[in-house]
C-alpha cells in the first residue's frame, strides 16, 4: 500500500504531506515495509510474474 492517497483520521489530510505526529509515524511506518517489490504495481507484478512462466515455459520446452 502507498500512503500518497491515505487521508489521517487525526487531521484529515493526506499522510504524504506529514502535518501531524501521526501522519508522520504511518509515513515513517509505511516506508519502513516497503520491501524489495514492495515500489512496483499491482499490474508490474502480473506483468513480472507473467514474464517469469513465459521463461519457464520455454526452458521447459528446450529440455523436452
Amino acid at each position: 500500500m502507498t500512503y500518497d492517497r491515505l487521508v489521517c483520521a487525526n487531521c484529515a489530510s493526506p499522510v504524504s504531506e506529514g502535518r501531524c505526529r501521526v501522519c508522520r509515524a504511518s509515513r515513517e511506518r509505511l516506508q519502513q515495509q516497503e520491501g524489495f517489490l514492495g515500489g512496483l504495481s499491482p499490474v508490474a507484478l502480473i506483468a513480472l510474474l507473467i514474464l517469469l512462466v513465459a521463461a519457464l515455459a520455454l526452458v521447459a520446452h528446450q529440455t523436452v
